[in-house]
């Protein structure tokens, strides 16, 4: 039986190779759970990745489409966005749900929590559901230029399921609230 508190590998020296307001990214010579020499990229992230499914009392979302630079395409996605680690992660979520759907909340529901890419990166994703909604103007970056799209919840699930929508922390997001409210451990 493995111990899951033991580390297997063994870290024989880092290098940081880029770092910036966002990443740092490390090169790293290891010792692998074999024992054999190898290498290892890591990409540090320096805040927490934030989703949040907005909800009105009709069963409504709002999604926010965006050209996404590194994957040269457009993107559906729940509002998503990034805090600090050393801040209140509820309080970034509440900015960026003003600033990509121009909403504000006040029913915050935690659902979910995950590894965004645990293979390359240490990001982690906080994800809520936001509900009793009031409708304000966004604020959106200077690196967004956003589309909001309000529709239901079941046409945005339907849409992860499809593969309309493939951002990780979106498709987790709905999926994640379509089985919390099937089976009775969530309500709209």
């Amino acid at each position: 039986m493995t111990d899951e508190s033991k580390n297997p590998w063994t870290s024989l020296s880092i290098q940081i190779v880029y770092d910036n307001k966002w990443i740092t990214v490390t090169h790293e010579e290891v010792l692998t759970p074999g024992g054999s020499k190898g290498i290892y990229g890591k990409v540090h992230l320096k805040n927490y990745a934030i989703g949040i499914v907005p909800l009105d009392k009709d069963g409504n979302t709002r999604l926010v489409g965006q050209y996404r630079y590194p994957l040269s395409e457009y993107s559906w996605e729940i509002p998503e966005g990034g805090g600090l680690l050393e801040n209140d992660i509820l309080e970034a979520a509440q900015r960026e749900l003003k600033e990509e759907a121009g909403l504000t909340a006040n029913k915050w529901t935690q659902i979910a929590v995950s590894h965004t890419s645990n293979s390359v990166s240490d990001e982690l994703a906080v994800i809520f559901a936001a509900q009793e909604l009031t409708e304000c103007d966004n604020e959106p970056d200077d690196t967004e230029q956003l589309q909001i799209k309000k529709l239901s919840l079941n046409e945005a699930i339907a849409m992860a399921m499809d593969g309309t929508i493939k951002d990780a922390i979106s498709v987790l997001a709905l999926l994640k609230l379509k089985i919390l409210i099937d089976e009775g451990k969530f309500e709209i």
